[in-house]
Formats: structure tokens, C-alpha cells, sequence
């Protein structure tokens, strides 16, 4: 088959339905391997002699790396073409994909899932961005939706993969398998991609802001690093001087685009983004959101093994209810955003606030016997993950310009793996501080009731 080279943003006949399967699979392996090492953490703790911060780092350090390239991935697809880049991220991760199965140690573990992290950074944003391209009016909604439904079950059933695999030990690889299913899935969409995708070439010359993308990484590592160690160290004075000098850093940075803007030089962010209300309003909903769905997964995943002494597969057993009630209530998201208007976002925040309030009023009745207590507090999480995650995408970059779709998108993105990676770290000091799965409830609790006021607020703002 030929494929078309069309401009960047040109309108063209929709892609089918194999062509939408390649480009989800892409961030699909991205979401899958945040949450299918949760599952995996016992496992390979005992096997690699891994401490705590290791551990975190493990899921942290990825998410981290992710974030701090995203916006550059999505920079890089406007000026090199969204399809090169998805070739090149995809052929990226499936590599680092494979040193994740073949390492020999915690330290060798945690930086081929930081490469993990980077490549899943150039590939993630050139899907949204063609989907935004590509697709137009109910199609382009139903795409959305499909994105969306396509990454909550990579994270819900992330678990479960991850628990069957282990289980099944096929080759007696355990754990490694979690990471080296990558590998058929990366070639399969390297080989279909120059086939069923248009080339959507970028717009070369304008540069990339290499100033910015160093004050972005630094920004983050400031705010993840000592939230992940102070714990383990005992709040040293350093833990609390990086904290404070993410602020300036953050500050920095934003001096930055401003100044590079005013000089006719291309910002990391065009500063047009930052003064859409609606979409600065979307990006705080999401990290606030995002900070509350892998940290859930993780001390889940902790509890489950750790706590309740379940088997790996057992404990991806009871993963699949959230992935059952996120499934439903996802397929259902258009049905429900039609009936509720703006005030969906709100009303699945507030059911995944009932789950987490069911799980933590049952959770003193429960030992490894009576897990069933839990799963209706499981369903509802499912239930209310759903609702939120399938439209969010699409509502954030609702009224976007078209020619800053990748930048808008791979924002939008970091806001999702930055608030991944503070999820895990601040849930991790509760966990691992001997407050438990209790606090970790509350606390959920709480963040899901503030996405709930976040999204009331920016489901009323017009597009």
C-alpha cells in the first residue's frame, strides 16, 4: 500500500480502523509498562535485592523521564513529522523495552526504565496530535474516545497482564516478561505504520528551544527526586533546598519562553497556550487527576502482595474490577457526557471519591479470606476512572490551535506523567512511613473530591 505525504494539520479521508489500532498501540505500551510493573514490584524486589527508593524509582524515574520530554516529542513532531517520530519513539521503546527484561540489577532496571520513559516521551504526543489531524467532528470524538478507553485499560489491565504473566512464567522469565511483551507488539507496529499512516510531514527551521527543555527537566527532578529519597534519608537539609529550587527553576523557565518569544525566537510553549483559560483550567484538573490514578495502582499493588499475601496472579485478579467498571463506564462516556453536560467530569471524580471512601470504611474487615469486601469500593474506582479519564483528553484540547496541536498535546501529556510520578512519591511517603493503606485512602480520598471542585469549574468554561 502507498501512502499519502500530506502537511501538517491538512485534511484527509479518515484513517480505518487498523490504522487507529497501530496508533493507540503505540501509547498503549507507554501506559501499559507505567502500571504493569506495579504488579511486578514484589517480584522483582526479591529477586534483584531492590530497596524501597528503588522501587519507586522504578515506576517514578519512568514516569519522570516521560514528563520531562513529552513537550519536547511533541516539539520534535511539528518539526520533523508526527509519523517519523512515531517510528523512531516506538523503535526507541521497544529496545529499552528489552534491557528493562535483561537487567542484572536494581540500578541497571531503574535506567533502562528511565530510556523506557524518554522513548514513550517521542511517541506519545504525535498520537494525539494525528488524531487531531486526521479525524474531524463525530469521528475525531469517537477517536478520542477510543484513546481514552484505549489507556485507562492499559493501566487497569496493566495489572492484570503483569499478574498472568508472572503466574504462567513462561521460559522462566517471571517478572522479565512484563517488560519483553513490548517486543512483538513494537515490531508489529513498526512494520504497519509506513503502511496505514499518511507521512504528515512537520514544518523544519524553526528550531527547537534546547534552554527550555533543560529548565523543564530540572524543574521536575527538583520536585520528584527529594519527595521519592527525603523519606528514606530522613528529610535531609538537601531534600528540602531541591523542593524549594524548583520554584525558581519553574520561574526560570517561564522568563525563559517569554524572553526567546519576544526576541522572534520559537518558545518551547508558545506563550498563545498559556492564555486559553480553559485549557490552563484542563491541564491543572489533569494533574490533579493523574496524581491520584497510578498512586491508587501502586499502593494497591503493594497492599494486595504485601499486605494480604496474594500471589502476583491473584492480586492482578483483583485489579480486573477497576478494570471492569472503567471499561463500562468508558464505553458508556459518550452516552453519559451527552446526559450530564459539564457537570460529567464532576459527577465521575465524585463516584471514584465514593470508592475510595467504601474501600477505607471496609478496610478493617478485610484479611486475605475476605477480599471480596473491597471489591464494590473497586468497582466504583473502575467506575469512576472511566467517566474521567475517556473524555478528559478531548476536553483539554477542545479550541487549541491546529498548529500547535503537538505542543498542546505533549503539555498535556507531561501534566499526566508529572502527576504520575508526584502521586507516587507523595503516596509513597505515606505508604512506606507504617501509616498503611488506611492513610493512602484518605488521601486519595481527598485528591479525588479536589478533581471533583477542579472539574466543576472547568466543565462550565466555554470551548
Amino acid at each position: 500500500m502507498t501512502t499519502s505525504t500530506l502537511p501538517a494539520g491538512a485534511a484527509t479521508a479518515p484513517p480505518g480502523l487498523l490504522a487507529l489500532l497501530v496508533m493507540l498501540a503505540g501509547p498503549f505500551m507507554v501506559v501499559l509498562d507505567f502500571f504493569i510493573v506495579n504488579v511486578a514490584l514484589p517480584s522483582l524486589q526479591h529477586d534483584l535485592q531492590a530497596s524501597a527508593a528503588a522501587l519507586e524509582w522504578v515506576v517514578a524515574g519512568y514516569g519522570l523521564a516521560n514528563a520531562a520530554l513529552l513537550v519536547t516529542g511533541g516539539r520534535l513532531g511539528d518539526l520533523h513529522g508526527r509519523r517519523r517520530l512515531f517510528m523512531l519513539g516506538t523503535a526507541a521503546f521497544t529496545l529499552a523495552s528489552a534491557a528493562c527484561g535483561l537487567a542484572p540489577d536494581a540500578a541497571t532496571l531503574v535506567l533502562a526504565r528511565i530510556a523506557q520513559g524518554a522513548a514513550g516521551a517521542m511517541l506519545q504526543p504525535q498520537v494525539i496530535a494525528m488524531l487531531s489531524a486526521l479525524f474531524t467532528g463525530e469521528r475525531r470524538a469517537r477517536a478520542f474516545a477510543a484513546y481514552g478507553i484505549a489507556m485507562g485499560l492499559a493501566a487497569a489491565g496493566g495489572q492484570v497482564i503483569g499478574g498472568a504473566l508472572i503466574e504462567a512464567n513462561v521460559a522462566s522469565l517471571g517478572w522479565r516478561g512484563c517488560f519483553l511483551i513490548n517486543l512483538p507488539i513494537g515490531v508489529a507496529c513498526l512494520l504497519l505504520t509506513p503502511r496505514v499512516l499518511p507521512d504528515l510531514p512537520g514544518r523544519p527551521g524553526s528550531g527547537l528551544d534546547v534552554g527550555g527543555i533543560v529548565l523543564v527537566a530540572l524543574t521536575l527532578v527538583a520536585t520528584v527526586f527529594p519527595l521519592v529519597h527525603g523519606r528514606e534519608h530522613g528529610w535531609p537539609a538537601w531534600s528540602f533546598a531541591l523542593l524549594s529550587g524548583s520554584v525558581p527553576l519553574a520561574w526560570g523557565f517561564a522568563r525563559h519562553q517569554r524572553s526567546r518569544a519576544a526576541a522572534g525566537r520559537p518558545p518551547l510553549v508558545p506563550p498563545v497556550l498559556w492564555q486559553q483559560r480553559r485549557y490552563v483550567a484542563g491541564l491543572v484538573t489533569t494533574l490533579a487527576f493523574f496524581c491520584g490514578n497510578a498512586s491508587l495502582y501502586f499502593v494497591l499493588a503493594l497492599y494486595l502482595q504485601h499486605g494480604l499475601h496474594l500471589s502476583p496472579l491473584a492480586a492482578g485478579s483483583v485489579f480486573s474490577v477497576l478494570a471492569i467498571g472503567f471499561f463500562a463506564s468508558s464505553m458508556l462516556a459518550p452516552r453519559t457526557g451527552r446526559a450530564l453536560g459539564p457537570a460529567a467530569l464532576m459527577t465521575g471524580a465524585l463516584v471514584l471519591a465514593a470508592g475510595h471512601a467504601i474501600s477505607l470504611v471496609l478496610l478493617g474487615h478485610v484479611d486475605a479470606s475476605r477480599i471480596a469486601w473491597l471489591l464494590p469500593g473497586f468497582l466504583l474506582q473502575g467506575w469512576g476512572l472511566g467517566m474521567v479519564m475517556a473524555p478528559l483528553s478531548a476536553a483539554v484540547l477542545a479550541g487549541v490551535p491546529a498548529e500547535h496541536a503537538g505542543v498542546a498535546s505533549g503539555v498535556m501529556a507531561t501534566t499526566q506523567q508529572l502527576g504520575n510520578a508526584l502521586g507516587v512519591a507523595l503516596i509513597g511517603i505515606l505508604y512506606f512511613s507504617a501509616h498503611g493503606f488506611g492513610a493512602a485512602l484518605g488521601f486519595l480520598f481527598v485528591l479525588a473530591l479536589v478533581v471533583a471542585s477542579l472539574a466543576r469549574r472547568f466543565g462550565r468554561m466555554p470551548a
